[in-house]
């Protein structure tokens, strides 16, 4: 079977990026800090205004159901709201697709993990891409997710690193992204992979602090 599920997704991704993240409890013990809160339908907003001028991030937020409040998370967790999109997790239709991803890996990354089998290295005629504002500063800015090691490990697909600022970022995933699986060769798969489209309906939101 290619398919694997969202949680083992999410557990390798996390744990290929856990050595970059260590340092962040690695310090002596300190008071838990109070649990920050974002009210998501206030952040679309003020992300809207950030892309007022791109019309393809508007239409994106558009499809957003932005309601409730969400926890504000660290580095190397899943984005709150996971995306949907017509193939879902599995291939097989419309659903839940996956998850946007905030890591600090060789600086400040925004990525994404779902859909069937693993994530092809040849992104051509398709765009993810992510849009980011910092609530702190106010700084803001868009960036296509490219980076992706063809190697079973790697399970996500992450922007260059970001600067951002340090602060309360909030992002939200949006676009298309090639999957792949092995099957056997045959004239109609010569290279010994089947592939197919993802297209996300609704984007993966998500509030991170750093």
């Amino acid at each position: 079977m290619h398919h694997l599920s969202f949680m083992r997704r999410f557990t390798t991704a996390v744990a290929v990026t856990s050595a970059a993240v260590a340092i962040v409890f690695a310090g002596p013990a300190a008071a838990e800090p109070k649990p920050q809160t974002v009210d998501v339908a206030a952040a679309v907003s003020q992300l809207r205004t950030s892309v007022a001028n791109n019309p393809g991030a508007l239409a994106a937020l558009d499809k957003l159901a932005a309601e409730g409040t969400v926890d504000v998370a660290l580095p190397a967790q899943p984005f709150q709201i996971p995306a949907t999109s017509d193939i879902g997790q599995n291939g097989g239709g419309p659903g839940v697709y996956g998850s946007g991803i905030a890591l600090d890996m060789d600086g400040f990354r925004l990525g994404f993990f779902g859909g069937p089998g693993t994530i092809s290295p040849n992104q051509g005629n398709a765009k993810l891409e992510v849009m980011w504002l910092n609530l702190s500063s106010g700084q803001s800015g868009t960036a296509v997710l490219s980076e992706h090691q063809d190697v079973p490990v790697d399970t996500t697909i992450r922007t260059a690193p970001l600067n951002t600022g340090a602060g309360l970022i909030v992002a939200a995933v949006y676009g298309n992204l090639w999957h792949r699986w092995s099957v056997p060769v045959s004239e109609a798969h010569p290279d010994g992979f089947a592939y197919q489209l993802g297209t996300i309906q609704q984007p993966s939101f998500g509030a991170v602090t750093r």
